[in-house]
C-alpha cells in the first residue's frame, strides 16, 4: 500500500507566485524548476485576483516540458458594485482554465473584477460568473472559501448544500471540486477537511488536495512572514497581525503530498485528472494589428503609397509624375518603390498608417514630436508620411536596419513627444480606436538588494543606522550573493556579526521579488478587438482614469499585440515652451523642422562647450571633447552622440586628430573608404558594417543586417557561418582571402560598440535644435529650461550659473513681476543684460493654486500698490500663513517692507486678510452698493518695528525657500575681506598642477555622503563663491572632524590639494574652517597673521604667441635658463596650458625682460 502511495502522481493546483504582490514569495522560474526537478507533469498558477504571470509561466512550463495550468484565486462577493466593508462578505475561489474559452473567460473575469469590482481587492460576483463560466473548473479554495466558511460557521448540511449548489449550477457538477489541505496545526482546516470528505462522499463531489503554496521551501516560512510584514507595514514582534507561521505553505513535492494524504490516495489522482483536462494553448507570435479606417475602394498598401507620393513635393520639392526626372529624383522614386514592395510583402502597411496618424495629429495640435528614434529614421516611407523628419537618403540611413526583408520581424517605431503633452496623444488614440482598445503597459518594481536590506531591517526592528550602513556597502547593480562573496566589508560583517548575517540571509530571499505594480514609462498597446480579448487589464496604480495591461512588456509583445512606445521627452517640452515664449515676446514663429542646419551661432555654442541644457551634450566630459573637436557640421554631432559612451569613447581623441589632419587616415582596403570616409576611417555606426558587407562581399543590405546581428550576438556557430560567407564574397569580388579575413577581424570587435546611426542622427538633430534656440534666443530658452527644472534645485543652481556665464541676470521672485514659471522681463531684451524673473511656483510652500490666484487678480485689477492692497485683494484660502511665509522669506514681498518686520507681524497680516475678506463679503451682499462691487478695504496696517535682519540671514532664507541664492551670495561680501587669502574658484582651472595646494572659500551648495569600498563614510561637497563652483572631496579622516557641521548653506574656507581628474578641477580637502558672522573677523585675522598652506606651489603663466619664430623660442629659452628660481613656468598657447621644464625667479626686472620679448601683460603669477 505504501509503495502505491509513493508512486502516486500529484499536480499542484493552488500555487501563488510573487505576482501575488507582497503575499507570494516564489518566483515563476523557481516554481517551474522545482516542479521539473520533482518530475511533475503539470503545475497551476493561481495568484490572488491577478493573471500577471500567466504568459511567462506558460512559456517557462512549455520550455520545461511541463503542462501549464492557468488559473486565478478570485475574490467573490454577492454584488461587486457594493462598496461597504460592514456589509461585504468576501470569499476565495480557485478558478482554472480548462480550455481556451476558459482562459478567455478568466481574462474577462479578472478584468471586470478590477475595473468594476475593485474595493480593497478585485472582486467578481455571481452575475459575472453566470456570464463567464464556460471552460472553467472551480475549487472551493482555502478556509477563506465560501464552502469552508459555511462549515466553520456551523451551517447544517442542507444549508451547506445550498452554497454548493450555487457553484454547481454555475460550473456544472463535473467542473466543481472540494479542496482539502494538510495543515495539521490549524484546527479550522482539520474541521473543514473532515467535513469535506464526509460531504464529498455523501453528494458525489470529487476532492482534490492542495497546499496553498505561498513560498518554495519549508525554510522560506520566516522570509515569507517578513514579506507579509512589509505588505501590512508591521514588525515581526507585533501581535495580532497577519501571519502564516506555524504551518507549512511551501511548494510540496509529490512524495510529501502522498505522505500527507496516504489515507486517501485517490484524491491525488483527481489532481492528475484535472490536469489532463486542462489544455490551454496561448497563441504566441501572431500579430493582431488594429484596423485602420481606409477610404472606400483602397487597400492599405494603396493608401500608404498614395500618401507617400503626395508628400514627395513637400519633402523633396519635385513632382514625381513628371517624365524627365533627374538622377537624384530617380533615386528617391527607386528607394520608395523598393521600401513599399518590402512593406507590402511583410504586410505592415497598416502599421505605418496607424503610426503616421497619431504623429500627424500631434503635430497638427502643436505638440512637439521628435524627429525620429532608433532605426525607423532609416525609412523613406516613414519620412514621407511624417513619422520621421530626417531625410534617410541625405543622411545615409538604411531601411534594412529597420525592416529586413531577409529576416522579417515586426517594425518598431518609438516616438518622442513633449513630456507634458504625451497624455493628449494617448487620449487621441483612445478616441480613434475606442477606449477599450487601448491600454498602457504594466511594469513591476522588484526589491533590489539595498531596498531589501532596508525593508527587512525595519521589519526585524534593527537600528536604522545599522541597516543604512549595511545597505550602503552593497555596490550598485551588484546582487547580495555576489556582494557577500566579493565585497570584503560585507563578507566580514556576514561572517562576524549575527545581526548582519540574519539581515542579509532574509534580504537574499526577498531580493528580486515583485514589490509593486506601476505603469511602463512609454509602452501603449492598441488592439483590433477590446484589449481584454487578449489579456486582462486593471487600473494603473492610484490612477483610475488610466488602464494598464496585466501582462508586462515582453508577454504583451509575445501574444502579438501592437505595442507602441510613446516617450515623454523633457527636452521637447523645453523647446515647445521656448518657442511659445519667443513668439509671445517677439512675434517670431520658430519652425524647428525648417531651421538652417549651418547656423554659426549654434555651432559656436558647441565649439565653446557651452552646452548646459543642450540635449545629449551636457556632461563635463562631452563639453571637453566639444572644445577639442570644434564641431562645424551635423556629422560631427552625430558622431559624438554615437561615440560618447563607454567603449567607443576611447576613439574620440583619434577621431578629433584625424579631423584636423594630425593622424593619418588609412584603410585595409580602398573600398572601405566608401563607408568609413565620413568618420575618418573609424567604424562608429552599425550601418557601416552593413555597407562594408555590401561593398566588399556583395551582400544585399538585408543579408548584411543578418551579419550585423550575428557579429553582435557572438554566437560562435552563426559567426563562423557568416565569416565564411563574408570571406567568400570578398574573394569573389577580387579581394585576397587573407585581406578578407583581416577586414572581418576589423569589423568583428566593432559590433560590441557600434551604434545605430539612425538613432544618433535623430538625437543629434534634437541637440542641434536645442542649441539653435539657446544660441539665438538665449533668454527665452533659459527661461524655458529653468521652468522645466523648477522643482529640482540642484539643476536650477547649475542653470542659474549658466545664465551668469551667458550674461543673463536671474532675479528673485516679485509679487508684481513674477508669473507662475520663470519669465523673461520683456523690456530687458533690448539691454546688454536680459533678465529672467523667478517663478512663483518655484517658491517653497507657495502652491500652484496660490500662484494662480495672485497672478489672476493682478491681471484683472493691476499691480499690487501696497501691502494693504495685496492683502485686501486676496482671500484667506489663497493667502494663508504658510504661503505668506514663503512669499516673505523668498523676497517676493520685498517692495512692501523689510523681511524681519513682515515675518514678525505675519499673524497681523493674516488677520488683515480675513477682516478685509469679511468686509468685502458684506459689501457684495448689499444690493445697494455699486452693482455689487464694493470699494477697496481702506484700513491701514501698523506694523511693529523690529531690527532688520542681516544679509546673511536674508540669504539663508532665500536658500531655504528658493533652493539657492538669487539676489546675492553670502560669500561675495566676505570675499573682498579675504582678498589675497583665498583663490577665486574661477581661477582654479588655470592652476592645475602636480599636487597644487590651494585655499578657497565659498558656500556649501550640496552634500552627498557615500561609503568607500572599505565601508568608511566620505563626502562629495559642492561649494560656490557666487561666481563659480567646485567639488570638494572629504575623505574619511577629515569626515570624522567635519561631518556633523557640514550642511547646505554653511560658509567655509577649505585648504586642500587641487586635482584635475576628468579635466574638471576638484579639491581634495585637508582642512575645513566653518565661518559665520560672529567668527568671520577673527578667522580672517588669524589667516593674515601667518596661517599658511604647507607645500606651497608657485606658478607663472606666460602667454606665448601662436606661430612664434624659432629665434624667439631660443631667446625665451635662454632667458628662462638665466632666471632660475622657484616659479613653475606654464606657457598658455591659445586655449592650451603647457607645463615646461623651467622654474624661474619672478620679480619686476624678470617680468620686464620677459614682456620685452613676448609683449605687455604676457606674464601672470599665482602664489598659493
Amino acid at each position: 500500500m505504501i509503495n502505491s502511495v509513493v508512486l502516486m502522481k500529484f499536480v499542484p493546483l493552488h500555487v501563488h507566485s510573487h505576482f501575488s504582490l507582497l503575499d507570494g514569495l516564489s518566483k515563476l522560474e523557481d516554481i517551474v524548476g522545482k516542479a521539473k526537478e520533482d518530475g511533475m507533469e503539470a503545475v497551476a498558477l493561481t495568484d490572488h485576483g491577478v493573471m500577471h504571470g500567466a504568459v511567462e509561466f506558460y512559456q517557462m512550463c512549455k520550455k520545461a516540458d511541463i503542462k501549464p495550468i492557468i488559473g486565478v484565486e478570485a475574490y467573490i462577493v454577492d454584488d461587486r458594485k457594493v462598496k461597504d466593508r460592514d456589509k461585504e462578505e468576501r470569499f476565495h475561489v480557485i478558478l482554472l482554465a480548462e480550455n481556451n474559452e476558459g482562459y478567455k473567460n478568466l481574462i474577462k473575469l479578472t478584468t471586470r473584477a478590477h475595473l468594476e469590482g475593485f474595493y480593497y481587492k478585485p472582486r467578481i460576483d455571481w452575475g459575472l460568473l453566470k456570464e463567464y463560466n464556460k471552460g472553467i473548473i472551480a475549487l472551493t479554495a482555502c478556509i477563506q472559501g465560501e464552502v469552508p466558511r459555511a462549515i466553520l460557521k456551523g451551517y447544517s448540511d442542507e444549508k451547506i448544500k445550498e452554497v454548493v449548489d450555487k457553484y454547481i449550477n454555475i460550473f456544472g457538477k463535473d467542473n466543481f471540486f472540494f479542496e482539502v489541505q494538510h495543515h495539521p496545526n490549524l484546527p479550522e482546516q482539520k474541521k473543514v477537511n473532515h467535513k469535506l470528505f464526509e460531504l464529498g462522499e455523501k453528494w458525489g463531489i470529487p476532492i482534490v488536495p492542495t497546499n496553498d503554496s505561498h513560498y518554495l521551501n519549508s525554510d522560506d516560512a520566516e522570509a515569507h512572514d517578513i514579506l507579509l510584514c512589509i505588505q501590512t507595514k508591521r514588525t515581526v514582534s507585533e501581535k495580532n497581525r497577519m501571519s502564516m507561521l506555524g504551518e507549512d505553505f511551501s511548494f510540496y513535492t509529490q512524495q510529501q503530498m502522498a505522505d500527507h494524504f496516504r489515507s486517501n490516495p485517490e484524491i491525488l489522482e483527481n489532481t492528475v485528472k484535472i490536469a489532463e483536462r486542462c489544455n490551454v494553448e496561448i497563441e504566441l507570435g501572431k500579430m493582431h494589428l488594429p484596423d485602420f479606417e481606409l477610404p472606400a475602394g483602397k487597400t492599405d498598401i494603396e493608401f500608404l503609397s498614395d500618401m507617400c507620393y503626395e508628400n514627395i513635393p513637400v519633402r523633396f520639392n519635385f513632382d514625381p509624375k513628371k517624365e524627365d526626372l533627374t538622377a537624384e529624383e530617380q533615386v528617391v522614386i527607386d528607394r520608395l518603390e523598393y521600401e513599399l514592395s518590402i512593406i507590402k510583402k511583410t504586410g505592415y502597411s497598416s502599421y505605418f498608417l496607424i503610426v503616421q496618424d497619431f504623429i500627424v495629429w500631434a503635430k497638427n495640435e502643436g505638440i512637439v514630436v521628435g524627429p525620429g528614434r532608433g532605426s525607423a529614421a532609416g525609412s523613406l516611407v516613414a519620412y514621407l508620411t511624417k513619422i520621421t523628419d530626417l531625410d534617410p537618403i541625405h543622411y545615409d540611413l538604411l531601411f534594412e536596419r529597420f525592416l529586413n526583408p531577409e529576416r522579417i520581424s515586426m517594425p518598431d517605431v518609438d516616438t518622442d513627444f513633449s513630456d507634458e503633452r504625451r497624455e493628449e496623444v494617448i487620449r487621441y488614440v483612445e478616441r480613434k480606436y475606442g477606449k477599450d482598445h487601448v491600454a498602457q503597459i504594466i511594469t513591476f518594481g522588484t526589491m533590489a538588494a539595498r531596498a531589501a536590506i532596508r525593508d527587512v531591517g525595519r521589519v526585524l526592528e534593527l537600528p536604522y543606522s545599522f541597516c543604512d550602513k549595511v545597505s550602503k556597502l552593497i555596490p550598485m547593480n551588484v546582487g547580495l550573493d555576489e556582494a557577500i562573496t566579493k565585497v570584503e566589508e560585507v563578507k566580514s560583517l556576514y561572517n562576524n556579526n549575527p545581526d548582519a548575517k540574519k539581515l542579509l540571509d532574509f534580504a537574499k530571499k526577498l531580493e528580486g521579488v515583485a514589490r509593486h505594480a506601476s505603469t511602463h514609462a512609454c509602452g501603449v498597446v492598441i488592439t483590433k478587438n477590446p484589449v481584454d480579448d487578449y489579456c486582462p487589464v486593471q487600473f494603473a496604480r492610484d490612477q483610475e482614469e488610466s488602464v494598464v495591461t496585466q501582462y508586462s512588456n515582453h508577454p504583451v509583445e509575445d501574444i502579438g499585440l501592437l505595442k507602441m512606445d510613446f516617450l515623454g521627452l523633457k527636452n521637447l517640452t523645453i523647446m515647445e515652451r521656448a518657442r511659445e515664449i519667443i513668439e509671445k515676446m517677439t512675434g517670431i514663429k520658430v519652425d524647428l523642422e525648417h531651421i538652417p542646419l549651418d547656423d554659426d551661432k549654434a555651432y559656436q555654442l558647441f565649439q565653446d562647450g557651452r552646452t548646459t541644457g543642450v540635449f545629449q551634450f551636457e556632461s563635463s566630459g562631452m563639453k571637453r571633447y566639444l572644445r577639442q573637436l570644434k564641431p562645424n557640421n551635423i556629422e560631427d554631432l552625430i558622431a559624438m552622440v554615437a561615440l560618447y559612451r563607454p567603449g567607443p569613447m576611447d576613439l574620440i581623441p583619434s577621431y578629433i586628430d584625424r579631423k584636423f589632419g594630425k593622424e593619418k587616415v588609412e584603410y585595409i582596403h580602398p573600398k572601405l573608404a566608401n563607408s568609413l570616409k565620413k568618420t575618418f576611417g573609424i567604424a562608429i555606426y552599425q550601418e557601416q558594417i552593413m555597407q562594408i558587407a555590401r561593398d566588399l562581399a556583395g551582400f544585399s543590405l538585408g543579408e548584411a543586417d543578418v551579419l550585423r546581428k550575428a557579429v553582435g550576438k557572438k554566437i560562435m556557430a552563426l559567426l563562423a557561418e557568416q565569416k565564411e560567407k563574408f570571406c567568400n564574397g570578398c574573394v569573389a569580388n577580387g579581394i585576397e582571402l587573407q585581406q578578407a579575413q583581416e577586414i572581418f577581424a576589423f569589423i568583428e570587435p566593432f559590433a560590441g560598440y557600434g551604434f545605430n546611426r539612425s538613432h544618433a542622427a535623430c538625437y543629434a538633430y534634437i541637440a542641434y535644435q536645442t542649441a539653435y534656440l539657446k544660441a539665438n534666443f538665449p533668454a527665452q530658452f533659459m527661461a524655458a529650461l529653468l521652468t522645466s527644472d523648477q522643482h529640482n534645485m540642484e539643476r536650477i543652481a547649475i542653470e542659474i550659473d549658466e545664465c551668469k556665464q551667458m550674461g543673463l541676470e536671474v532675479l528673485a521672485p516679485s509679487i508684481n513681476e513674477s508669473f507662475s514659471t520663470f519669465t523673461v522681463v520683456a523690456e530687458s531684451l533690448d539691454t546688454e543684460t536680459p533678465r529672467i524673473r523667478f517663478g512663483l511656483n518655484a517658491i517653497r510652500n507657495v502652491g500652484e493654486n496660490v500662484s494662480k490666484a495672485i497672478i489672476h487678480e493682478r491681471k484683472a485689477n493691476g499691480p499690487y500698490e501696497t501691502l494693504e492692497d495685496l492683502l485686501s485683494r486676496l482671500t484667506s484660502k489663497d493667502l494663508n500663513k504658510k504661503s505668506l511665509d514663503g512669499l516673505i522669506k523668498s523676497g517676493a514681498l520685498d517692495l512692501f517692507g523689510e523681511r524681519t518686520q513682515l515675518l514678525e507681524n505675519v499673524d497681523k497680516l493674516i488677520l488683515f486678510v480675513k477682516e478685509s475678506e469679511k468686509e468685502r463679503d458684506i459689501k457684495q451682499a448689499n444690493i445697494f452698493t455699486l452693482n455689487g462691487q464694493g470699494e477697496k478695504y481702506s484700513a491701514k496696517l501698523i506694523l511693529r518695528e523690529v531690527e532688520p535682519m542681516s544679509q546673511f540671514q536674508s540669504l539663508a532664507m532665500e536658500k531655504e525657500f528658493l533652493g539657492l541664492y538669487v539676489s546675492d551670495h553670502p560669500f561675495r561680501e566676505l570675499q573682498k575681506k579675504l582678498k589675497g587669502l583665498v583663490v577665486p574658484i574661477s581661477e582654479l582651472q588655470e592652476m592645475v598642477g602636480d599636487k597644487t595646494q590651494v585655499r578657497v572659500g565659498g558656500s556649501v551648495s550640496t552634500v552627498k555622503k557615500i561609503m568607500t569600498k572599505k565601508g568608511d563614510p566620505m563626502l562629495f561637497v559642492g561649494m560656490d563663491d557666487g561666481v563659480s563652483s567646485v567639488e570638494l572631496l572629504v575623505f574619511p579622516r577629515l569626515y570624522k572632524e567635519v561631518h556633523e557641521k557640514m550642511e547646505e548653506g554653511k560658509v567655509v574656507i577649505v585648504e586642500g590639494t587641487l586635482s584635475d581628474k576628468d579635466d574638471e578641477p576638484k579639491i581634495l580637502g585637508n582642512k575645513i574652517i566653518f565661518i559665520d558672522e560672529d567668527t568671520f573677523d577673527v578667522t580672517v585675522q588669524k589667516l593674515r597673521n601667518g596661517s599658511k598652506i604647507e607645500r606651497t606651489n608657485l606658478k607663472v603663466v606666460i602667454e606665448y604667441p601662436v606661430g612664434a619664430t624659432k629665434d624667439k623660442a631660443e631667446q625665451v629659452k635662454m632667458l628662462f635658463m638665466g632666471l632660475s628660481g622657484q616659479y613653475q613656468v606654464f606657457l598658455k598657447i591659445q586655449d592650451k596650458l603647457v607645463k615646461t621644464d623651467f622654474k624661474i625667479n619672478i620679480d619686476t626686472d624678470s617680468i620686464t625682460r620677459i614682456e620685452a620679448i613676448l609683449g605687455e601683460d604676457s606674464v601672470k603669477t599665482n602664489t598659493y
